[in-house]
């Protein structure tokens, strides 16, 4: 497996664990509709959270969150309509980015971006 697929996929097992700390309840991982897909679909005090998950393993080229742009967030837009029309008993929802960085002898940092919006 290609190294950056490896770090993703790391990167989202330990956004699921945090969510999981945090008092969030997971719904779905890696959920998909057509081309689009959610990281990670969790809800907390009534409200539903689509969240984006970007791991890093360096600084060099900026932070995780920097590489989700205004067409990530339209995909993941589309995809929580389709999920929304499957799932409608929810009325609340937000759009979350979890920034996660890992580098070697130093700890996971985490960076929460909630409600996030175009």
């Amino acid at each position: 497996m290609a190294k950056h697929l490896h770090t993703g996929r790391l990167g989202e097992q330990l956004g699921e664990v945090y969510f999981a700390g945090q008092g969030y309840v997971i719904l779905e991982k890696n959920w998909r509709h057509s081309h689009w897909e959610v990281d990670i679909i969790a809800h907390k005090n009534k409200v539903l959270h689509f969240v984006e998950v970007k791991t890093r393993r360096t600084k060099k080229y900026g932070q995780p969150e920097e590489k989700v742009g205004a067409k990530k967030i339209q995909n993941l837009i589309n995809a929580a309509e389709h999920y929304l029309y499957l799932h409608p008993e929810w009325k609340r929802i937000q759009f979350d980015i979890l920034s996660i960085t890992i580098i070697n002898n130093e700890p996971v940092e985490y960076f929460l971006i909630e409600d996030v919006y175009l």
